[in-house]
């Protein structure tokens, strides 16, 4: 068996372009579909699909862990964010090509079933942008909370920390205590509330205040309370805070991810699979957290086919915690990818299809052609015009 033809088909859901990349064989009717997304980096990461395809023509497509050093290896230059994206996005092509092959779901191929069902949250607003990133009151905040478990969720995700330099005001503090206060009230205490700071404090100090704030309400986890990077910052406040700490949506392969582990500064780390290499990868990263005794809850707020990959990866994945979704970030979410993703009582069932178990509308897809992304991150602006993060 031998790869053909690799291609990329983008479909725009606003703030986001799904990139979807597709792998053909030599075998009639034999291809897989993985999915490359990366925010704002569109055009970026489809060429570089581009220009890791003639490295893969030729070879055979269930030689996965190879494909995966050859792309790295003899690119020569290291890939970043973008290639990684791209790498991950043929290999997990790959693996739907090799379970189709072989007439099993991709689970079966990474170990088994080790859960009948995955845990799953989403975002406030189901996604909706706006609901996600632009609610920052807490009237706004309690609808969209009550409205996400009625549709059966358990678990909620909400980014309402303001943007914030190296200090953060009281004024602020105060605001988003009350609005995790009314959050919590609203929903009780069978529902959990996940909060992601986003990297916007710049200073432990000013995290800490308010997870300080964040604490009586007893989140989940605090998710990205520092930009990636500042291992010794997540260490500190590790030791000064109780609430669980989570990250690594950032971060790129298993190396990156290593530092981390060795300072035991984190309860949750947060692997993309469409970013850090794909499926074998964000396994490797599992079983590095799984020795130090850290759970894993992978960063996907991506389409459809990341959606499905993260599910096979939940549904093998001993320390896997629980598994973020937003399959309502756009209305015609399951009408590009038909896949087996099935929510009942606030879980994924177990696919049983081949492969990942997708097909794509690509004439449904060419309704939706490449767009500019929404900018939101540029909004990431203080009063004084000082540039903070996103």
């Amino acid at each position: 068996m031998k790869i053909t033809g690799i291609r990329t088909v983008v479909v725009n859901a606003e703030m986001r372009n799904w990139v979807f990349v597709r792998v053909d064989t030599d075998v009639a009717g034999l291809y897989g579909w993985g999915e490359a997304t990366l925010e704002w980096k569109t055009r970026g990461v489809v060429g570089a699909v581009e220009d890791l395809a003639p490295l893969m023509l030729g070879r055979d497509p269930r030689d996965i862990e190879q494909a995966v050093r050859v792309m790295k290896k003899h690119s020569f230059w290291r890939l970043g964010a973008v290639g990684m994206s791209a790498v991950s996005g043929i290999e997990l092509a790959l693996w739907d090509i090799l379970g189709k092959s072989l007439d099993v779901p991709v689970w079966r191929l990474l170990g088994g079933k080790v859960r009948d069902k995955v845990r799953v949250y989403t975002h406030l607003g189901l996604g909706d942008m706006r609901a996600v990133y632009e609610s920052l009151d807490a009237a706004p905040l309690v609808e969209h909370a009550r409205a996400v478990v009625e549709k059966g969720y358990s678990a909620f995700k909400a980014v309402f920390i303001p943007y914030t330099h190296f200090h953060a005001p009281v004024a602020d503090v105060d605001k988003v205590a009350k609005m995790m206060e009314a959050l919590r009230e609203a929903v009780g205490p069978s529902v959990e509330i996940m909060v992601d700071f986003h990297g916007r404090p710049a200073s432990v100090g000013a995290a800490l205040a308010y997870i300080e704030a964040l604490a009586p309400a007893r989140p989940m986890f605090v998710e990205e309370v520092l930009p990636p990077g500042d291992t010794a910052g997540l260490a500190a406040i590790a030791g000064r805070t109780s609430v669980p700490l989570a990250t690594g949506e950032r971060l790129i392969e298993r190396v990156e991810f290593d530092e981390l582990f060795r300072a035991r500064a984190i309860d949750i780390i947060q692997p993309d699979i469409c970013h850090c290499g794909g499926l074998l990868e964000a396994k490797k990263i599992a079983a590095m957290a799984e020795a130090v005794s850290i759970g894993v809850a992978p960063h996907n707020p991506l389409g459809p086919i990341a959606g499905v990959a993260a599910l096979h990866f939940a549904v093998s994945t001993p320390n896997h915690v629980i598994q973020e979704e937003m399959v309502g970030a756009v209305p015609w979410y399951f009408d590009v990818v038909d896949g087996p993703i099935r929510m009942v009582d606030g879980h994924w069932q177990v696919p049983e299809r081949p492969g990942l178990g997708i097909e794509v509308d690509e004439a449904m897809a060419a309704k939706h052609p490449f767009a500019q992304e929404v900018m939101h991150a540029t909004n990431a602006v203080m009063e004084d015009g000082t540039i903070v993060d996103w």
